[in-house]
């Protein structure tokens, strides 16, 4: 794509969108550009709906994948070729949304301390311990750790907003261990094998938490981003306000929230039906 793509990159950092999502929009572009072999510019609606058909039928995409091609494409002809009548009669498909399944507490407990690597086993804790996506750990530096105050300053979180989220004892006192055995040279908290200039790659966390999963013996699929869902899970069950939790999570809408957070049925069956209640001394409220 050549001038295209750098004028695309360019709006997608004016946009404010992250370095995650610009990769993932880039991408899609250039695989239609690609299954074309002819710049973008010179197709229209006709190729683009083409070419999500071809996606779903001949290469299977998942819903997921397909909105997110949709997504990029719409932002090409619309922002950055300005031709938004390309794809004003592209939709968006519908995403099931499958709730994932969730940790207990000692599963976590024992998925964190399988992992083998203290950096890895200590990014796993920051995920569970305070909620944070996969790529703010990454991008955490020593100075967001604000003990004094019992923070973690999370910086350009996604959508470029900045937060606070609590730091535990318990987490406090990984971290510390592991700066003390690690010493990390330059800017990041967790930087990368490859060079200390550049934060570790998403990547590798999610292939320790793999091997770590096999070896603690769990069946669940587990991911950083289980380990988010299972800390907003968690924080519901104890007890905290709905809002509190968005709060640290860095959602901008309650209804993500709402849809992100699945409270497990173990809870559930704890919780006493009105109907059960009716005639017994908890349920005199009810008269």
């Amino acid at each position: 794509m050549g001038l295209l793509r750098d004028k695309m990159e360019g709006d997608l950092t004016l946009k404010g969108f992250s370095l995650n999502t610009q990769s993932c929009y880039l991408r899609c572009a250039r695989h239609f550009a690609e299954h074309y072999r002819r710049s973008p510019a010179l197709m229209g609606e006709r190729e683009i709906k083409d070419y999500l058909l071809h996606l779903v039928k001949e290469k299977d995409a998942s819903p997921a994948t397909h909105r997110m091609y949709v997504a990029s494409l719409k932002f090409l002809y619309t922002v950055t070729l300005n031709r938004p009548q390309a794809v004003a009669r592209v939709s968006f498909p519908k995403v099931p949304r499958r709730l994932p399944d969730i940790l207990t507490g000692s599963e976590a407990a024992r998925l964190i301390s399988c992992v083998t690597s203290i950096r890895y086993r200590t990014m796993a804790a920051v995920c569970y311990g305070a909620g944070l996506r996969i790529t703010e750990v990454c991008s955490l530096k020593p100075q967001n750790i604000d003990s004094g105050r019992g923070l973690i300053h999370v910086r350009e979180g996604k959508g470029r907003k900045d937060r606070e989220v609590m730091l535990g004892e318990k987490l406090l006192g990984m971290l510390r261990e592991y700066w003390r055995v690690v010493r990390p040279e330059g800017e990041w908290l967790f930087p990368s094998n490859a060079s200390p200039l550049r934060p570790v790659n998403v990547r590798t966390l999610r292939e320790a938490l793999y091997k770590a999963a096999r070896a603690a013996g769990l069946k669940k699929k587990v991911t950083p981003h289980l380990l988010r869902h299972t800390f907003a899970t968690h924080l519901l069950e104890l007890g905290n306000d709905m809002g509190v939790i968005q709060l640290l999570l860095g959602h901008s809408s309650l209804r993500t929230t709402r849809r992100y957070i699945r409270v497990r049925a173990e809870f559930l069956r704890r919780i006493k039906s009105p109907l059960d209640l009716i005639g017994t001394p908890q349920g005199e409220p009810l008269r």
